[in-house]
């Protein structure tokens, strides 16, 4: 099965959400957990659009789960509304209403700002995949256990899949050169983003993928970041903006979080488990695989094909990013779990991000010397 997925316009991809959203009072009625013949089947809700890439990578999550449980677990995956609204999935997970997820913690941060250090925190000079390496062998996942189960009280069992790369730092109606130029503009982002970007004096509406046009459309907001020049492309920035800003430290070290009820899970064979668990590390891979083959080519299309300008951020930008980091920190860090989890990650950075940066080759040096003047910073 191709896992290549062709563009669709924005009126399909807005038409996608409101038919999942117009299904979701069936889908409650619907049985959670199904078995028949040997298979259960789990009721898995993204917080993704049907046409969106991050959909596709959950299906790849889903397929291999089938396949390496030899058919004794399928996932019936559906998408944002299908049931509950995207920021809802994770209270739908811990009262039985779906069996599971796929998401991102920067979603539910309302609950506890520490959720967004799981997903859109600072990075401290480490990048997504030293990131997610803390979560598997710096203590990351025992503190995202302790803020779920024992923080939160919720009846959840997470992993988490794919260090996203560096996310854009978005569209705008005018390509941006300086920090005065953001001050003011109603901007789209989620998470701890959120503070740091008020930060710097932009007015910001967190709103799921599926709301960003809309949202354009009303004028609620003027500029915007999602994620990815793929999801970007699908749902039609490109109809709204021409000027598209790449790299940015507002989130630099995202992933997804592929959650369970924890009942359901710990009712599972532990066979079962397993496949749950470290199929999340088999789709890091296919994930990352997809991300690298599509998002370099929708990049490649928003230029040759829709008239995009496609700009580096200024260092001046970045900089004024990590000021506005240090000051919501400095507030947040007066909460002892915050604390917890920003110095676990600071102090894994700090030996971590050492190694990575005295030690990786200089690749802008080599790709510039077989594509000179290609890159143009």
């Amino acid at each position: 099965m191709s896992e290549n997925k062709t563009p669709v316009s924005r009126r399909s991809f807005l038409k996608a959400g409101t038919l999942a959203a117009g299904s979701a009072a069936g889908a409650l009625a619907a049985p959670a957990i199904v078995s028949a013949q040997g298979t259960q089947t789990l009721k898995m809700q993204s917080s993704w659009p049907a046409s969106d890439v991050f959909q596709d990578m959950a299906k790849q999550y889903a397929d291999r789960v089938e396949a390496m449980s030899g058919g004794r677990l399928k996932i019936d995956l559906l998408p944002a509304g299908a049931v509950v609204q995207a920021f809802q999935v994770q209270d739908a997970v811990a009262d039985g209403v779906i069996d599971a997820t796929h998401t991102v913690t920067a979603y539910w941060y309302g609950k506890n700002k520490a959720a967004s250090l799981f997903g859109t925190g600072p990075v401290f000079g480490a990048d997504a995949s030293q990131i997610l390496a803390w979560i598997h062998f710096g203590g990351g996942k025992d503190l995202y256990r302790e803020l779920v189960q024992d923080v939160l009280g919720l009846n959840i069992v997470g992993f988490f899949a794919l260090p996203m790369p560096t996310q854009p730092l978005g569209w705008f109606n005018q390509q941006i050169t300086s920090v005065d130029q953001m001050k003011g503009l109603k901007y789209r982002t989620v998470g701890l983003a959120t503070d740091i970007m008020q930060g710097m004096g932009l007015s910001v509406t967190q709103l799921p993928g599926g709301e960003i046009v809309p949202a354009l459309e009303r004028g609620v907001i003027e500029a915007f970041e999602f994620n990815n020049p793929t999801s970007d492309r699908r749902f039609g920035a490109q109809d709204v903006s021409k000027n598209y800003m790449l790299g940015s430290y507002h989130q630099a070290a995202e992933f997804f979080e592929i959650a369970f009820n924890k009942d359901l899970f710990d009712s599972l064979d532990p066979d079962l488990q397993a496949i749950l668990e470290y199929g999340a590390e088999a789709a890091n891979t296919a994930n990352y695989g997809l991300a690298m083959d599509q998002y370099s080519k929708d990049l490649q299309g928003l230029i040759n094909e829709d008239g995009v300008t496609v700009s580096r951020t200024p260092d001046a930008i970045m900089a004024a990013q990590l000021e506005s980091w240090d000051t919501v920190l400095e507030g947040l860090m007066q909460d002892e779990f915050f604390a917890k989890v920003v110095d676990s990650q600071k102090a894994w950075s700090e030996r971590v991000a050492f190694y990575s940066l005295m030690n990786q080759a200089n690749y802008k040096l080599a790709y510039e010397h077989y594509f000179p003047g290609k890159l143009g910073f």
